[in-house]
């Protein structure tokens, strides 16, 4: 294949994924699992986000036999953000290190927020807060 019918091939796999960049694929992101599935250097099973509708789609698009996704990567669960506890936040920046979307904003010693439209629920955010202080509901339909 081409490098150009490649690209095509992973920006129209990218598409199609949930853009959580939250690396249960195995990758640093979407778009790189996206470039390796064009590669054909990953299968289309590899992203709980997307769930088993997900790798179904994927596997369509590839015309490869559709999988369910791999359940051993994570659990696929309904769409979330991210909220911060204001009461309880320290002001450590370690939740704004660990977005991969520069969804969370605020200042060092300061209380931090979650922009919530950018926020994806990829829970990074979670394990990096040393007081607990951030927590995460089902998106508003």
């Amino acid at each position: 294949m081409s490098i150009a019918r490649q690209h095509d091939l992973a920006e129209r796999l990218d598409r199609l994924l949930p853009q959580t960049q939250c690396g249960q694929c195995g990758f640093d992101g979407c778009r790189p699992y996206a470039e390796a599935m064009a590669r054909g250097e990953a299968g289309v099973d590899h992203c709980p986000p997307g769930g088993d509708d997900g790798a179904r789609a994927l596997a369509r698009l590839l015309d490869v036999e559709p999988l369910a996704y791999d359940r051993a990567r994570g659990m696929h669960k309904p769409a979330q953000v991210a909220l911060v506890v204001e009461a309880d936040c320290i002001g450590c920046t370690k939740c704004i290190q660990a977005c991969p979307v520069d969804a969370i904003i605020g200042g060092s010693k300061l209380m931090h927020t979650v922009i919530a439209p950018l926020c994806t629920g990829c829970e990074l955010c979670v394990p990096a807060c040393p007081v607990d202080c951030i927590e995460l509901q089902p998106v508003d339909p």
